[in-house]
């Protein structure tokens, strides 16, 4: 990945992104070509892995990887309209870009066709996004027969995170005035998690 000095990201801010993102896209490359999935993840700091589950009819899981998987995640991006910069009117050498938040994790893909790590898996997705809801889900609410037959239906993945590649391009390489302007015309197109994440990563 091509990252610039001013848009590269502490330790701290990847590890947020990869703690709170949403889905993620799995890539691998094999011998048939790549093959890629979208799918939510559970981060594990302390381990270095990305958890996840595959349906069982998607072949992904069975296919060797050549080489490294990659795991893309994302935060909040948006499109940046030129007209938002203070430096419009000023000279008028400006272009439209994009803002976005992402990071390419590497690692080796292990495969857990465990219906026990799977159900553990899925208790932790499950109060990832329902913890916060004022009546959450669990997966003791279904009927346990019900429940086993979903878990013979997928299967876990785990990355084995090797190295992870992030970029927070959100501005910085622009004047206070722009980067004003950016936050401004964000919040005025209701692009608010683009326009926080400007501000939190604007220089100091």
């Amino acid at each position: 990945m091509y990252v610039p000095a001013h848009f590269t990201a502490d330790e701290q801010a990847v590890d947020d992104l990869l703690a709170r993102h949403g889905a993620a896209d799995l890539i691998t490359a094999t011998s048939g070509g790549l093959v890629a999935t979208m799918l939510p993840f559970v981060y594990d700091a302390e381990a270095g892995t990305l958890r996840g589950h595959l349906a069982r009819n998607n072949d992904q899981w069975r296919q060797p990887v050549v080489g490294e998987a990659l795991v893309i995640v994302r935060g909040p991006d948006a499109y940046i309209s030129p007209s938002w910069y203070a430096t419009k009117a000023e000279h008028g050498r400006v272009v439209p870009t994009w803002n976005y938040v992402t990071a390419h994790v590497y690692g080796r893909l292990v495969v857990h066709d465990d219906p026990v790590w799977v159900e553990q898996l899925i208790r932790e997705l499950t109060e990832r996004y329902e913890g916060g809801r004022p009546s959450p889900w669990s997966v003791d609410d279904a009927p346990p027969q019900f429940i086993a037959g979903q878990l013979r239906a997928i299967v876990g993945i785990e990355l084995m995170i090797t190295r992870v590649e992030a970029k927070y391009k959100l501005s910085q390489n622009r004047s206070a005035a722009d980067i004003d302007g950016v936050i401004s015309g964000l919040t005025e197109s209701g692009h608010d998690a683009a326009a926080t994440a400007v501000r939190q990563a604007r220089p100091k």
